[in-house]
């Protein structure tokens, strides 16, 4: 069976980027948590990566990409790139911002090039995954890559573990 290629793959190869694809089984059309597609894979958690969008109290949209078991504290996320605040977008404008759908998100290819932060953990991995754009696809690429290639910075925005 030949991997279909998602935009994400698209884009990579045409950046001459390197990564790994992975596909998970999951049900058409729903999204599989995080904890989840780290299991089905067979991978560490810490470098399994989740897309999260969210808006600044400007109005600006930002993307931070965080380890699929971690929360994001938006008070370390909105000092990380200049906000007074920042909340989660609501997930029905997902699709019209990014291009992707709730699952499927992934800070690579989206309708346009939004300020962009991975959690500072990811440069203590060789390769992270992240969302190759759809459910049941990833990708696994250098976190230093994927920060080149989106523009990103890395930031500690991800909320404490308790005791």
């Amino acid at each position: 069976m030949r991997e279909e290629k998602t935009n994400v793959m698209r884009v990579l190869d045409q950046k001459k980027v390197p990564y790994v694809p992975r596909a998970y089984p999951h049900q058409e059309g729903e999204a599989v948590d995080g904890a989840s597609v780290a299991r089905l894979l067979g991978q560490d958690p810490a470098a399994v990566f989740k897309t999260l969008v969210t808006r600044g109290a400007s109005k600006t949209c930002h993307v931070f990409v965080i380890p699929v078991l971690a929360e994001l504290d938006l008070k370390k996320a909105a000092k990380a790139v200049g906000e007074k605040s920042v909340e989660m977008i609501h997930v029905k404008e997902l699709l019209p911002l990014t291009g992707y759908v709730r699952g499927g998100c992934s800070p690579i290819g989206m309708k346009k090039r939004l300020p962009t932060t991975i959690h500072a953990s990811a440069l203590e991995q060789e390769r992270i995954a992240v969302s190759a754009g759809k459910i049941g696809a990833q990708v696994e690429l250098s976190p230093r890559d994927l920060a080149a290639l989106t523009g990103a910075a890395f930031a500690d925005v991800v909320r404490e573990e308790g005791p």
